[in-house]
């Protein structure tokens, strides 16, 4: 059976069809009974509208904003190349994207990026660090008519529209039972190192961890370690760490090439080792045999997900709830796809 039509909309409502069309596109200048007429219609047809169309016929342009986090590190450099791919393809859609880079972590950056009175967007897509004065932005930007969506990592749920990214507490409990395997009921010192806890899904991902090694007594979590996602803190925090017969290593965050030269020159056996992300420096770790596993949020789905939801909320759509849409990827050194893939953040 074929779609219904706008013009069988129009029959059906006994109204010409730049009525219906008036109607069905909040045009206006409609008498009421002749609007309760089409959207009887509507309902009794089972119309739904071609946003598409409408849109391409109102030359509708969609003007989105992602701000990101910059810095030295592979998955920053993968989102905003994954925004910029995103802003070609989308280019027959109508949607403009801009861009604002704010040093990661970095919580009194981002809310003055968020209070600006520049931003004249439709919708926002964040990755959000959390504060008081960056809930206070998110929650100022919704009174302006502004949607903000957090990506990656959330914040201020209470403010937000959505959150688009992986089950962080999941995949923390994904890195402790790794690391439980890999122990085989053996005592063992695990050391977790972090980018802060300002980050909801760095603390998320400790939770998980956590709740997961609590299940086996002989495994002990040591207190976790801020590196702000830096190389060169990590390198200095993890080795003076490394005083202690530490077996296990979940990196929650960034600054992983700090790590990498501090397992390089680790006499005898190296603690077993899981990080984030699929970057060259966590290839080039599990080809050399330094890393054991890595967990992969498949960031330019998160990209291109965030686009559709902030699409949605711009045409009064409903919307799924996306965070439970992207599931990790856990790589071995036995399941890596060929570098430059999409799988790969080259």
């Amino acid at each position: 059976m074929n779609k219904p039509t706008l013009q069988d909309v129009a029959r059906a409502a006994g109204v010409s069809y730049a009525t219906a069309d008036r109607v069905v596109n909040a045009r206006g200048g409609v008498a009421e009974k002749s609007i309760l007429r089409v959207q009887q219609a509507i309902e009794d047809l089972g119309y739904e509208r071609d946003l598409h169309a409408a849109n391409l016929s109102r030359k509708r342009v969609y003007r989105f904003c992602f701000v990101l986090p910059k810095g030295d590190h592979s998955f920053f450099r993968a989102l905003r190349t994954a925004v910029d791919l995103q802003q070609t393809l989308r280019r027959a859609d109508r949607v403009i994207i801009s861009v604002v880079e704010v040093p990661a972590l970095d919580t009194e950056a981002l809310a003055e990026a968020l209070e600006t009175d520049d931003q004249t967007c439709d919708c926002m897509a964040v990755v959000a660090a959390e504060s008081p004065r960056v809930a206070a932005a998110i929650a100022a930007l919704r009174e302006r008519g502004i949607a903000v969506v957090t990506l990656v990592g959330d914040a201020a749920p209470e403010g937000r529209a959505a959150y688009v990214g992986i089950d962080n507490v999941m995949a923390g409990a994904t890195a402790g039972r790794l690391q439980r395997i890999a122990h085989l009921n053996r005592p063992g010192l695990i050391l977790p190192v972090l980018g802060s806890l300002n980050a909801r899904d760095h603390r998320e991902r400790l939770e998980g961890l956590l709740r997961v090694l609590a299940e086996e007594p002989v495994l002990q979590a040591l207190p976790a370690i801020q590196v702000h996602d830096r190389p060169d803190i990590m390198r200095e925090r993890v080795s003076a760490a490394m005083q202690s017969p530490i077996s296990g290593i979940y990196s929650i965050g960034a600054g992983n090439r700090g790590l990498i030269e501090v397992l390089e020159g680790l006499p005898g056996l190296r603690p077993f080792v899981v990080m984030h992300e699929l970057t060259p420096t966590s290839r080039g770790g599990l080809m050399r045999g330094l890393v054991d596993a890595v967990i992969d949020q498949k960031p330019a789905q998160e990209v291109a997900l965030a686009i559709d939801v902030m699409k949605a909320i711009a045409d009064g759509r409903d919307w799924r709830d996306p965070a439970r849409d992207i599931t990790p990827t856990i790589y071995l050194k036995d399941n890596l796809p060929e570098p430059g893939s999409q799988g790969d953040l080259m």
